[in-house]
Order: structure tokens, then sequence, then C-alpha cells
């Protein structure tokens, strides 16, 4: 049986928010960090690094077609994605510290859906007007000059989408020659599908979708109970301190009657996903602090002491009531979970840091013949064929040599030379930033059975690397 009236839907229609500006501590670092923020992703593509005339000279790329990453003086090959996984779990676990001690403050500061939304939050405010005048405008009738406010506000949206696509894109290409290529129409096709689909993608859910995103879409408000705990600060409306509410000119009449909390809803008013967080902790808060900037302000107007939305930990929630004096910051946030935390992801800097300073840039790789595993030469001897690749992960040119460590009596030749020139060692030059492959063989005197020998590579100039492939000879003999 239906319980449900056809009048009534399962789902509540949104509600458009039109957070109010506000200024404050808070809000002037929600500024700097997006700033900042910001300005990172736009202008890195920009930034120039010599890495010499082997390789390019941008200082953040991903250079998918040599399969190559670069950061300043970083390069990351793909057998060296480790690196990356590396850096993937320190934002994992940075994440967890940031969580664990400050609530969060990510969803509130950092987190690109946040920052986007603030800006298109702003982009509001410059053509609609604050609060009070987007709320007069979105109530109105569609006339001229509504139509004409929307087409411009949404065409400053699209600007800042495909700006951010944009510079996505520049990401994965020499940023000056992709610019000049894209708007010739010379670059290639997916560049042009990459940067609709990330303006579509901006626009829509930084310009449109909002606040929707934390609360319904984005996984993290759901898991981010299981890294908080009682110690964690987060923001808190101080009910004890605020209930119950009057309006300024109740309280001044009966003063023992009503709490701090004089009603005004500036707090709600400034929330950028339109909550009250007087109703305690819920999933739409992100803890950006802008109700602290506004309910200072307003208990500065009236003369009572800030801090009746602050950001405070349970049990110094519990201490407050009890009237007992609260704990110094540095205590709640110095504390042996954020310090293990930060342990862990310090560790795992250090040997990221350690394991990029000792690094090979050099590499071999030896893969024998299969079919068939041997020959026997006329003069009896037995020869071994091999493919070797050797790396070069240097930004210049590299002479290298290759000799045989094992096998005794053993000589080796490539494919560009004779057995005449046969030795127990083989000199050869690699190319900056590449991989060379060598087809080489080896003939050991008659009767030499399967054993393993190596492939020694050493590198002959003032900074000498060295690196060895161990392999397996294979012969008519008994195996050594």
């Amino acid at each position: 049986m239906n319980n449900l009236s056809p009048s009534k839907s399962l789902y509540e229609p949104r509600r458009a928010v039109h957070n109010k500006r506000i200024d404050g501590p808070f809000r002037r670092f929600k500024w700097l960090v997006m700033a900042v923020t910001l300005g990172i992703y736009y202008g890195t593509p920009w930034i120039r690094w010599d890495r010499g005339p082997y390789a390019p000279d941008q200082a953040v790329l991903v250079d998918l077609a040599h399969r190559r990453f670069y950061m300043f003086g970083i390069e990351i090959w793909p057998q060296e994605f480790y690196f990356v996984a590396g850096l993937l779990i320190m934002a994992g676990i940075g994440l967890f510290l940031v969580t664990s001690a400050v609530g969060r403050a990510w969803c509130g500061y950092s987190c690109p859906q946040t920052v986007w939304t603030d800006l298109f939050q702003h982009v509001d405010r410059f053509v609609d007007g604050d609060r009070n005048a987007r709320m007069k405008l979105d109530a109105a009738p569609w006339t001229w000059g509504k139509v004409t406010r929307r087409v411009f506000k949404w065409a400053i949206y699209l600007v800042i989408g495909f700006w951010t696509g944009g510079a996505w894109i520049m990401y994965f290409a020499d940023a000056p020659t992709l610019v000049h290529d894209f708007w010739r129409g010379e670059a290639a096709p997916v560049a042009y599908v990459t940067v609709a689909i990330l303006t579509l993608t901006t626009v829509t859910l930084g310009g449109f979708m909002r606040e929707q995103v934390c609360i319904y879409m984005c996984p993290w408000p759901r898991i981010q109970s299981a890294m908080m705990d009682e110690k964690s600060l987060t923001v808190t409306y101080k009910d004890w301190r605020g209930e119950p509410r009057g309006s300024l000119k109740k309280s001044k009449k009966e003063p023992d009657k009503f709490g701090d909390c004089i009603d005004c809803n500036l707090c709600v008013a400034v929330c950028p996903t339109g909550i009250d967080i007087r109703e305690g902790p819920q999933i739409g808060c992100i803890t950006c602090a802008l109700c602290i900037d506004a309910c200072d302000r307003t208990m500065a107007e009236v003369g009572r002491p800030r801090g009746l939305i602050d950001y405070v930990t349970l049990e110094d929630a519990r201490r407050e009531i009890a009237g007992e004096p609260p704990r110094p910051v540095w205590k709640a946030l110095l504390r042996p979970r954020t310090l293990v935390y930060f342990g862990i992801w310090s560790a795992i800097g250090l040997a990221m840091l350690f394991a990029l300073g000792t690094r090979n840039r050099i590499d071999i790789s030896a893969a024998p013949d299969r079919n068939p595993p041997f020959m026997l030469l006329s003069d009896g001897s037995v020869r071994n064929s091999f493919t070797v690749k050797i790396r070069n992960m240097s930004t210049a040119p590299r002479r290298m040599k290759i000799e045989l460590e094992g096998l005794p009596g053993a000589a080796m030749w490539s494919s560009t030379t004779s057995r005449d020139r046969a030795a127990r060692e083989i000199e050869s030059t690699i190319p900056a930033d590449a991989t060379e492959p060598l087809r080489l063989y080896i003939a050991a005197p008659p009767g030499t059975g399967g054993q393993s020998f190596a492939f020694n590579l050493t590198t002959l100039d003032a900074q000498t690397e060295t690196d060895t492939a161990k392999v397996t000879f294979s012969g008519p003999g008994a195996s050594e």
C-alpha cells in the first residue's frame, strides 16, 4: 500500500544558499588559502626549470609521450612509480592528521570544491550584490535586467571553468606551445575534449551544485568520524552559554533569563552550506569557521566575550560546562594520536627523500633467448643470445661499460660487431633520458654447462654509478 500522497516527495527540494559576506581572521585565512592554491594551480605550468638541452624546461610536467614525470629537480620514470604512490600515501595520512586534530579543516579551506565554490560565491556578490540583494533578485520575475545579470554572471562562470580546464592540460604538455597550438586549432583533439569536460564540471559543481557536493556526493564527511575523537578540535556552538536565546532587547530587560546568543542568525547567514551551527554537529558543517567570525563580531558589538561559537574539543566542552578553565590549544593538537600520524607521515617522507638521494640514474636488465636456449658453434663453443636494455635516466648522454662477471673463458660481442672483436667488456654511449636495447652474444668454452653470471654496468664519467643484471647461461654440460 502506498502511504505517500501524490503531492508529497521523497526528497526535499534544494534551497539556494546565499551566504553573507563577513570579515574576520578565518575569512582572511580563507582568502589567503584560496589565493595560494589557485595561484599554484594556474601558475605552476608556466614556471621554467633548466634541465639542460636533453629534457623539457617546464618545472612540473607529466610527459605521457615519453613516460616521465618532472617536478622541479626530480624526474620520475614509470618503474619509479612507487614515489608517486608514496606521495599519495602521505596525502592520505596528512588528511587523517588534519582531521584528527582540527576536524574537517581540509574541507573548509583547501578542498578544490570549497576553493572553487568560494570563488563562484564571490562572483555572485560582484554581479548580484550581497545576500539580501541576491535573495531579492532570485525572487524577482524574469526581466531584461535579470537576464542580463544572469548571462553576465554565467559568462564569468564559463571563463573560470575554461581556464580551470585549460590550466589542467598544461600539466601534460609544454604550456606556451600548447596554448599557441590550442588557439590555432592545432592541438590534439584530447586537449579540446578535456577542456570542455572540465569546464562543464567546474561550472556545474562550483557554480550550481556547490553545497550539495559536500553534503550528498562527497564520501569524506561519512568516514571522518573514524578519524575524530573527543580530543579533536571542531567548530562548536556553546549552547550551555548561549541558551536560552533572546533578543538583545529582551536580554537587557531580563539578563538572568537569557543566554549570550541574541538570535541574530548571522552565523546562519554567512555559512556557505546554509546550516545552523546552533543545531549541533551535522554533515553540512565543513568547519570553515566563518560562523566564528560572524558570532565574534556580534559579541563585540553587544559587549559580550567572544567564543560563543569556537573551535572546541568535546573534552574541553565538558570542562567548560563544569566551570574549569580551558586547556591551551597546543595540548589539543600535540597528543599521542596526532603525533603518531605525524611520525608516520614524516617517516614516509624521509624514506622517500633518502630513496631519491641514493637512487641510481642508470639501470640494466637482460633477457635470454628461449628458443633455442643455446647454440653449438663449429669450434665446439656454446653461444647464448641476450637482449640487454640499458637505461640512462640522466639529462645528458653517458658513456657506459658492460662487462661479464663469472662465466670463465667467455667473451661477448654485439649485433653490430663480429665475433672477432669479442671481449669481456663492451662500451656504448646511451642517449639522455633513453633506454637503449642491445643484442649481445656470449660464447663460452666447449662443454660449458648452465650457470649463473651477471652483466655489470658502469658509467665512464666523473659521477660513477653501477648496476647489475643477474642471468643464467644455458649449455649442454652439467649445471654448476
